[in-house]
């Protein structure tokens, strides 16, 4: 049985620290390549993304010794997507970002309970709707989103087979995340 706690990241000094390596040891294994500043200028800034602004958030899961196993950021849509002019605006819509779970702990609950702290997040910032993009090479990320209830908008049908996806707030928090009381679980 694992252990697994769920936290917000907070400007503690070592963990913003672990969270940047931890990000981009996993961009470098999922994606093949290392920093790009065009991609990742949030990771860079990551205490003025996400600590700094009470719109954002960036949550980390870590095992029994705090090591970081898993990430999910949450932050107001920021995109320039000329098709999604009409849909997504700051004021209301958040995106998800960095949602990356270590090998060893896949498909336990880790990222299921790391977006439902970011639903809650979202909700309770008054956001209306969640954006994220994902893409049908990563294994079963496209499966896991619609599983939680997330739709897709936008399939590109790109080289880099990206998927566009929301899922509205609004009105429910959503399935069995409005029921988690707390986010430690064995596993």
């Amino acid at each position: 049985m694992k252990y697994y706690k769920i936290r917000t990241l907070d400007d503690d000094g070592i963990f913003p620290l672990k969270t940047k390596k931890f990000l981009f040891k996993m961009i470098k294994k999922e994606y093949g390549y290392g920093y790009i500043p065009k991609y990742h200028g949030d990771i860079k800034n990551l205490e003025e993304v996400y600590l700094n602004n009470k719109r954002n958030s960036f949550f980390i899961a870590q095992d029994k010794n705090e090591n970081i196993i898993g990430t999910l950021a949450i932050r107001e849509y920021d995109r320039e997507f000329e098709q999604f002019s009409n849909l997504y605006c700051r004021n209301s819509t958040a995106s998800i970002w960095r949602a990356f779970i270590d090998e060893d702990y896949r498909r336990v609950g880790i990222a299921s309970a790391l977006v439902g702290e970011a639903e809650k997040f979202s909700k309770n910032s008054k956001y209306k709707k969640i954006y994220l993009h994902t893409h049908k090479n990563l294994d079963g990320a496209l499966e896991f989103w619609k599983s939680l209830d997330y739709n897709i908008t936008l399939d590109t049908d790109n080289h880099l087979q990206t998927v566009h996806m929301e899922k509205n707030i609004s009105s429910v928090l959503g399935n069995i995340y409005s029921n988690i009381k707390d986010s430690i679980a064995y596993i």
